[in-house]
């Protein structure tokens, strides 16, 4: 599936439109939700909470190289969870915050801002205690309360120019 596409669809279909909700002072309807969760649980570094969100089918649809292909014979949940893992342990002060959410029947998906400080080896680069900011737009479908699939893009040019600068 496009993701181009499919976000252009959420955006735009009204029927079965649920929300599109930019940041804003007030607290975020989402909070409860799965969205809210996938921020929260990184943001309080708990990375076991973080894992229980997936589906232990789930399947990651991004290739690119801000998320590496998962070694042979590991599931794409643990690839996922690892790979987060290491974001926490790159930035120990890691806040994640939910910029702006589209939801619709089983699908959600959420413009990420990730800010913390490089005190640890991140993307291969050795701690330069930079203050880090950077975005990523997912789109996830949901089954059994559960985070299915991925689809996503994340900003690794802008992330790596600041661990460069």
């Amino acid at each position: 599936m496009d993701r181009r596409n499919l976000m252009r669809g959420l955006a735009i279909s009204g029927a079965g439109y649920a929300a599109l909700t930019p940041s804003l002072a007030g607290p975020d309807p989402m909070e409860k939700g799965l969205a809210g969760q996938f921020a929260g649980t990184l943001s309080a570094h708990d990375i076991d909470a973080f894992a229980a969100l997936f589906a232990d089918d789930f399947v990651n649809h991004q290739r690119t190289a801000a998320v590496p292909l998962a070694p042979a014979g590991t599931r794409p949940k643990d690839a996922t969870v690892a790979y987060f893992a290491s974001r926490l342990k790159g930035m120990p002060d890691l806040a994640v915050t939910i910029e702006a959410t589209v939801v619709n029947a089983d699908m959600f998906a959420a413009s990420f801002i990730y800010e913390g400080t490089h005190k640890g080896v991140y993307f291969g680069i050795e701690p330069t205690g930079k203050r880090l900011r950077f975005t990523s737009c997912d789109i996830f479908r949901v089954a059994s309360g559960k985070i299915a699939e991925h689809w996503g893009m994340g900003d690794i040019a802008g992330t790596l120019a600041q661990l460069k600068s």
